[in-house]
């Protein structure tokens, strides 16, 4: 028989959703150094039983966090219009600029992201997982009449100007600025023409 009770079970659905909630409000307030069992439960109003019976633990509510904000990007990148671009530095440019955007726009990714940083645990590698094959997708699917792009390993220098990206990202959310450039709309606006200048230098 199930220890929870009729009303117990009435009320689980609202129950996880308050959790999940605490959660959000948690990671946003403090990063996840803020996060454990005796905070999330305090700010959820629930006894930590809970969270171990509902989510096993932390790691099952931050999981659960991931799919239901869209954690992945996966919305916010849609709603960037296709590429028209034949040239892959327009492409490049514009892939990027849209990623910035989106990263900017989701400060709770952004602290799973610095999580990932500082940690290495089977759920963190799950989420970058999971997040780099929609970042893949959405690539894939905004690139039908990308002629070949140029020759090299072009894995690797998205990857690096991916990675300068990322980073700027975090940078602005934890200080403001990186190096001597101050991350408010005009620094962003340098960066936007700084993305479009090095991804100029590519052969069409």
């Amino acid at each position: 028989m199930s220890n929870d009770s009729p009303v117990r079970l009435r009320d689980r659905p609202a129950t996880e959703a308050g959790i999940v909630s605490a959660a959000k409000c948690l990671l946003l307030a403090g990063g996840w150094t803020g996060l454990n069992v005796q905070t999330l439960a305090a700010e959820a109003g629930v006894d930590r039983k809970l969270i171990y019976r509902y989510f096993d633990g932390v790691e099952g509510v931050v999981e659960r966090l991931a799919v239901s904000l869209d954690l992945w990007l996966g919305q916010t990148l849609a709603a960037e219009p296709p590429s028209s671009a034949t040239a892959y530095r327009q492409f490049a440019c514009e892939t990027l600029t849209a990623y910035l955007r989106a990263l900017r726009a989701n400060p709770l990714i952004l602290r799973l992201l610095a999580w990932e940083l500082a940690q290495d645990t089977p759920l963190l590698r799950r989420m970058e997982a999971a997040r780099s094959g929609v970042i893949q997708a959405w690539v894939r699917d905004r690139r039908p009449l990308l002629k070949v792009p140029p020759t090299g390993d072009i894995v690797a220098l998205n990857v690096v100007l991916l990675g300068a990206v990322q980073h700027l990202a975090l940078a602005a959310a934890a200080r403001g600025a990186f190096a001597s450039v101050t991350l408010d709309d005009a620094g962003w606006s340098r960066i936007e023409t700084a993305i479009d200048t090095l991804t100029g230098v590519w052969p069409d």
